[in-house]
């Protein structure tokens, strides 16, 4: 029996997706996700924030790299792999990443549509924005 390696996560990227044309015409693409939880602890409310180091590969790179912007919320669906590589100073590293196998953009449409005008668009965002794929019933919206 084979194992399972399954990845999901809804959250927030960090910075803007950073592109890469690898040889051959590969692309890939890759940013840090945020991901936050809130607990009571000791009667205070705790929000704790992991950060993932996702990687996405050719076509979906290069969608990724087209509407995705720091600050947007995504769910990711993928899998984890750990690679090794040797530093500066040839100190071996390791480095644990979620490979995407896809994702979608959550929120309002306008939010991946780039502005006509060709202004930035600078409509501040607020958590109550932003459309869950779950409603509060815990239903699917389909």
């Amino acid at each position: 029996m084979s194992g399972i390696n399954k990845v999901i996560l809804v959250g927030h990227l960090g910075k803007d997706p950073e592109v890469r044309h690898l040889e051959g015409g590969v692309t890939v693409a890759s940013f840090p996700l945020a991901t936050s939880e809130t607990f009571n602890k000791d009667g205070k409310r705790v929000e704790q924030t992991e950060w993932h180091n996702i990687v996405l590969w050719r076509g979906l790179a290069e969608v990724a790299s087209k509407y995705l912007q720091k600050g947007k919320l995504v769910y990711i669906e993928g899998k984890l792999r750990t690679r090794s590589f040797e530093d500066k100073e040839r100190v071996k590293k390791y480095v644990t990443e979620v490979v995407a196998e896809n994702f979608t953009m959550l929120g309002r449409k306008s939010d991946f549509e780039a502005p006509s005008n060709g202004q930035e668009n600078t409509t501040t965002k607020t958590e109550d924005d932003y459309v869950s794929p779950v409603d509060e019933t815990g239903d699917l919206p389909f």
